[in-house]
């Protein structure tokens, strides 16, 4: 049985769960909406203050499927109660991130300034050298941070360019001259 998909996911105070038909989970909130469209195979179900995720076989596909299910129910919860945020760091000398109305300015040693829009129920916040990005749907956080990120990746020499607040750049040791 799976560990994960076995467990149950407890549905806070003011949030609402309806499952639909071909389980199509609509998650409301204190700080939104969330939909999404789950696996038919999966059976989802509303038990008191608790949703409960259970597989007809124990085919690898199901086994597979039973977890992710579960874990994808339990990020829209989790979203429309906390919301999600990623912390992304320019580093270098003279990148940097500026934002306007729902307009991020990027700086990043290229001839031209790169401007990327919000997308619809994400925000993007600026600090210093640091880039928020808040939104409730797990997802669209983490791909508008990749997209974010890669505007300029971080590079092994320097460190310079645009990396996860969390995250290691791998240092190499540059050239030598001959002796």
């Amino acid at each position: 049985m799976s560990r994960i998909g076995r467990m149950p996911i407890a549905v806070p105070a003011g949030v609402t769960v309806d499952i639909a038909e071909n389980n199509k989970v609509t998650v409301k909130g204190p700080k939104g909406t969330l939909e999404k469209v789950l696996p038919q195979e999966m059976e989802i179900k509303l038990d008191g203050d608790q949703v409960v995720v259970s597989r007809p076989n124990d085919l690898k596909k199901m086994k597979s499927l039973h977890g992710l299910t579960r874990t994808l129910v339990s990020n829209m919860v989790i979203g429309v109660t906390e919301g999600y945020t990623k912390e992304l760091e320019v580093n270098g000398v003279g990148y940097k991130a500026a934002k306007s109305g729902k307009k991020l300015t990027l700086s990043l040693g290229y001839s031209h300034p790169v401007e990327m829009l919000d997308p619809e129920g994400l925000e993007a916040v600026v600090e210093g050298n640091k880039i928020i990005v808040k939104g409730i749907d797990k997802e669209k956080v983490g791909q508008y941070a990749a997209e974010i990120r890669e505007k300029r990746r971080p590079e092994p020499y320097k460190g310079k360019g645009i990396k996860y607040a969390d995250e290691v750049i791998r240092r190499k040791v540059g050239k030598t001259g001959k002796k």
